[in-house]
């Protein structure tokens, strides 16, 4: 998906219409229809407003719309849908709007044109994935809260601590809940253990997009 709050625009110029492409990142497929009606409403005069969405939903596959709106069926929002699918990027919408310029672009240019408008928006973009890790927590004694946290740093373990009057309350999300246990009873002597709180979602940079497709950071220059 794409990195929190981020929008991307661009514009290109063909045969004297103009398409201007606005991708944002959205959650619900009501997020989309919202972004949607806001180009709309800021760009009344266009003559179309093409779009295609692909957002999650809970724990079945994700749900993808598309739209012509008034260009030749399957010209352009199937097109622009395609091109999300292909990077993959889930929880997006595209909005290509187009000012038309009075020549017919045929069924093949419009392909290329709505693809084109797509692809080219997302070229370089910054992807994220999401992970949903366990949350753990325990509260250490203040007299040794200190040497606990540089040693779970020094292991890897990003401590979140509240300090309260009974000791610092640690929370560390991670997937290796049981090699957290094994060093807080090391670090401890056995006298504390962890209890599993909750979950939390956090956003790591992954990959960026060159050409419609998704390359992880690793490959790129």
């Amino acid at each position: 998906m794409l990195p929190a709050s981020t929008v991307l625009e661009g514009e290109i110029e063909i045969r004297r219409s103009r398409f201007l492409t606005r991708i944002e990142r959205v959650d619900s497929a009501d997020a989309a229809r919202e972004a949607i009606a806001a180009v709309r409403a800021a760009m009344p005069d266009a003559r179309h407003h093409c779009t295609a969405f692909i957002v999650p939903d809970g724990d079945s596959l994700p749900v993808s719309r598309s739209s012509d709106d008034g260009e030749p069926s399957g010209t352009a929002g199937r097109p622009m849908l395609d091109v999300l699918a292909g990077v993959p990027l889930v929880g997006a919408v595209a909005i290509v709007t187009r000012y038309f310029g009075g020549t017919l672009l045929g069924t093949g240019g419009l392909v290329r044109a709505y693809s084109d408008c797509v692809r080219d928006a997302l070229e370089g973009a910054d992807l994220v994935r999401r992970d949903v890790l366990p949350v753990y927590a325990t509260t250490l004694p203040h007299a040794d809260a200190g040497r606990y946290l540089a040693e779970l740093a020094a292991l890897g373990y990003e401590s979140r601590p509240d300090y309260l009057a009974e000791g610092v309350r640690i929370s560390v999300a991670t997937q290796a809940g049981s090699d957290l246990a094994d060093a807080v009873a090391r670090l401890s002597q056995g006298t504390l253990a962890l209890e599993k709180t909750g979950s939390s979602a956090t956003e790591v940079r992954c990959a960026k997009v060159r050409t419609g497709k998704a390359v992880p950071l690793a490959q790129l220059a």
